[in-house]
């Protein structure tokens, strides 16, 4: 089953669970002529609203490019997570506003023992359901499952929070509703504000996982004729779909079509396993015991030794044109990329006092 079909799935288990419990609570309150278990009933039917949201955006999300989207809807599961964080992050808020009127106007509940029982199986049923949602939403990389299971798990410990409310109440005679509702409601609110980052970030464009860029840089420096692996930068569409470049350093002795053959290789590998869409470029490496050779160990050794410098790469000499290019990583306590580039050009200059100079700034984004 693949990870479309995982998350709908999860999310028709969070709509049948929602609707039984609905249900019960339904027939429990009609039977006990119990307004408020009935209102609880209507809830919890809300509450599949979640899950509703998710399979909606799943679908969207599995809609093929066409002419105006060309990478594909993928992102449209990271709307749909902030939909779902939204609404938590307004019952949050109106929870909140709810349990300070009762703070300021405490009302005296009233329980009997059928209520009671309702809310032990409320709890149970949300703090498994929440629980597995969570879990599934944690392990396809889901914001929107996550949100979801989130939004029953919160309804458990507000759920709990009557219960012990209700404990206090008819041992002391002390109404905590107020109180509880209220340190509750925060937790809720700063979730919630949380759970809305995550999606948020991803649309604006968020660093990938370091250790995601680990392994691909692995994988690519395994090919032979690959000795270095740089710039690699990746755009998210989706939590299946990469879009990206890297460039790779091979000996100036390869042909063309070695290389053709060699980024090819690199760009398949990269789809077939990890869905990601790569435009491979190509640095040369000098070789052999010559001047051009020599100038190149200088260069990149002088550049590598400057202490504001974390990686050098991309090195070009042409002496048909008389131009040296490098690009260079500069540490990040630097600000003034325009200062380091005169300085670190001053220093070069020298090595070849006859071409110009060009240092490039290249920016770190992926690790």
């Amino acid at each position: 089953m693949n990870r479309s079909a995982q998350i709908i799935r999860t999310s028709i288990i969070g709509i049948v669970a929602n609707v039984l419990l609905a249900a019960f609570k339904a027939a429990v309150g009609i039977l006990s002529s119990s307004v408020a278990i009935v209102m609880d009933a209507v809830n919890n039917l809300s509450d599949a609203l979640s899950s509703v949201i998710t399979i909606v955006g799943t679908k969207l999300a599995q809609r093929p490019a066409d002419h105006d989207h060309p990478f594909g809807f993928g992102r449209v599961e990271y709307f749909s997570a902030i939909i779902i964080a939204v609404i938590v992050l307004s019952a949050g808020i109106t929870s909140l506003i709810e349990s300070v009127k009762k703070i300021f106007d405490p009302t005296e509940p009233e329980y009997t023992t059928v209520t009671l029982a309702v809310i032990v199986v409320a709890i149970i049923v949300k703090l498994v359901l929440g629980q597995y949602v969570k879990h599934k939403g944690e392990q396809l990389r889901s914001d929107a499952l996550i949100a979801s299971g989130s939004d029953a798990l919160f309804d458990a410990v507000i759920t709990l929070s009557t219960l012990v409310s209700a404990g206090i109440m008819l041992l002391w005679n002390v109404s905590l509703d107020g109180i509880l509702g209220a340190l509750i409601s925060v937790v809720i609110i700063k979730a919630g504000i949380e759970m809305l980052a995550s999606p948020v970030n991803e649309l604006l464009g968020s660093r990938i996982s370091p250790i995601f860029i680990s392994e691909i840089k692995k994988e690519v420096l395994e090919f032979e004729d690959v000795h270095g692996v740089y710039d690699i930068i990746l755009h998210n569409y989706g939590p299946d779909v990469f879009i990206g470049s890297l460039h790779i350093n091979v000996y100036d002795t390869m042909t063309a079509h070695d290389i053709h053959g060699l980024t090819r290789r690199i760009s398949t590998q990269l789809f077939e396993q990890h869905g990601i869409i790569a435009t491979v470029g190509v640095y040369a490496l000098a070789t052999g015991n010559n001047r051009r050779t020599e100038l190149q160990q200088k260069v990149m050794q002088t550049l590598a030794a400057h202490r504001d410098i974390v990686q050098v790469h991309g090195y070009y000499y042409s002496e048909a044109d008389r131009m040296l290019s490098v690009d260079v990583v500069p540490d990040i306590s630097v600000h003034d990329d325009a200062a380091l580039v005169r300085q670190l050009t001053e220093e070069v200059q020298p090595i070849v006092p006859s071409a110009q100079v060009v240092i490039v700034i290249d920016h770190n984004y992926s690790e």
